[in-house]
């Protein structure tokens, strides 16, 4: 194929193989040294200092003060169950309503996610494999002011589906959606917590925040290098790069389908990614043409037009074989098949987060409604990562018993591997069983 072509008016076009299509390939959840080391600093000063560090940064960042409240003199950013149910009542029915599908949909989908424990026994050993819920997780909401009600279904859901005894959530100055989203997911505590010093109150504990065993959801780069720093105190989800989509189309594909999808990624931040891989000559100028028109109306145009223009792209590739190898290098978080044969394309797909079989299969729908899980790796990272699920709401232990006959039996093997790897004592103590058991 030809080198990439100059620039066109919204998204880069590039030939599949070309340095720039490879270029695509290469993310990273690297952040801003600077961004690193305050992050870490404030972590140790809310470790050493507790509250007071939590609210001198919060004070400082968000410009909130923590509420009076008799239990604790210097206040507590909280929210009590009174002030938390009166924050719900205005909300608008409909987003009421639709609220109440999206749990449904998204609990009914995570109840099959329960697995069972393993147990299996042969000559004389039994082996269980015991899950058991984590004891308490906290949720990070991205707030101010943003609105993300279906974050907190998304999140909490799932940890309720898992058993886990209780739900934290911070968040920079909750709104009514996203309060009574907490509510009809089971979540049982709010913290008008935001940024680092969030993650790090749920990583160790204050005297108002209780230490959590995991902490999930998206935040931005100060959130993010606040939860790779603590993890390791306690477990993560991910650290979540910029969204991102990758569509497969070819000439079936209704541009102004392919152009609103590719939007509805981009409008998220200006560092989203929205790529077009397609093997059409016909559909890159039709899909410039609408993005066109769809962003003169567009209330984000401004986020939306710097993410296409800085990070969107479209990739000519010979045919769809090559617009799945291109995919699966990609490893997107979002990949729309808009092409025909999507079903057995998706068959191809191995390294994607989520895959919208189909023109009608949107990916907004998997946003909100669908019920599969839209927190998904990002950056490259659905190569090894999966959706957020059930599964990640437990922990597994393993049990081990032995029988008198079996410790004899394997006596001899495990001392020996013992003496492979100098450990004498490891082979000793089995040696010791087995001779024990032959005298009795």
């Amino acid at each position: 194929m030809a080198a990439d072509a100059p620039t066109s008016a919204w998204l880069r076009p590039l030939e599949d193989g070309s340095a720039g299509a490879r270029a695509l390939l290469v993310r990273t959840t690297s952040f801003d040294p600077a961004v690193d080391d305050a992050v870490r600093a404030l972590l140790v000063d809310v470790r050493t200092r507790g509250d007071a560090a939590v609210r001198e940064a919060t004070e400082r960042f968000d410009r909130r003060s923590p509420r009076p409240l008799a239990d604790h003199p210097d206040g507590t950013y909280e929210l009590s169950p009174a002030a938390w149910a009166a924050a719900t009542e205005g909300v608008d029915p409909r987003v009421r309503a639709a609220l109440d599908v999206a749990a449904h949909r998204i609990r009914a989908f995570h109840e099959h996610q329960v697995a069972d424990d393993v147990r299996v026994e042969s000559g004389g050993v039994r082996l269980e494999l015991r899950s058991t819920p984590l004891a308490r997780v906290g949720l990070y909401v991205p707030g101010g002011t943003a609105r993300y009600p279906s974050s907190v279904l998304m999140t909490a859901i799932p940890a309720r589906v898992a058993g886990v005894a209780e739900i934290v959530m911070v968040t920079p100055g909750a709104s009514a959606e996203t309060l009574l989203a907490a509510r009809l997911a089971g979540v049982h505590r709010v913290f008008e917590l935001g940024g680092a010093q969030a993650v790090a109150a749920l990583a160790y504990g204050t005297a108002t925040v209780p230490r959590v065993d995991k902490i999930v959801g998206p935040g931005n780069q100060w959130v993010a290098s606040a939860k790779r720093q603590v993890f390791g105190e306690v477990d993560i989800d991910s650290i979540a790069g910029p969204s991102e989509i990758l569509i497969i189309a070819d000439d079936s594909a209704d541009p102004a389908w392919v152009a609103a999808d590719l939007l509805a990624q981009a409008e998220h931040d200006p560092l989203a990614r929205a790529i077009l891989v397609t093997p059409s000559a016909q559909l890159p100028a039709a899909v410039e043409a609408e993005l066109g028109r769809q962003l003169a109306t567009l209330p984000r145009a401004a986020i939306a037009s710097a993410a296409l223009r800085d990070h969107g792209a479209v990739v000519r590739v010979a045919d769809l074989d090559a617009a799945v190898r291109f995919a699966n290098g990609y490893a997107p978080e979002h990949l729309e098949l808009q092409c025909a044969g999507a079903r057995s394309l998706a068959a191809a797909i191995t390294t994607a987060g989520a895959i919208f079989v189909g023109a009608w299969a949107s990916e907004a729908a998997g946003d909100y409604l669908a019920g599969a899980n839209h927190v998904l790796p990002t950056g490259g990272a659905a190569r090894y990562a999966s959706p957020l699920g059930v599964y990640d709401f437990r922990k597994r232990t393993s049990i081990i018993e032995y029988d008198q006959a079996a410790a004899i039996a394997h006596a001899a093997d495990i001392a020996v591997l013992a003496e492979v790897e100098g450990l004498h004592a490891h082979g000793r103590s089995a040696a010791m069983r087995a001779a024990r058991g032959r005298s009795g």
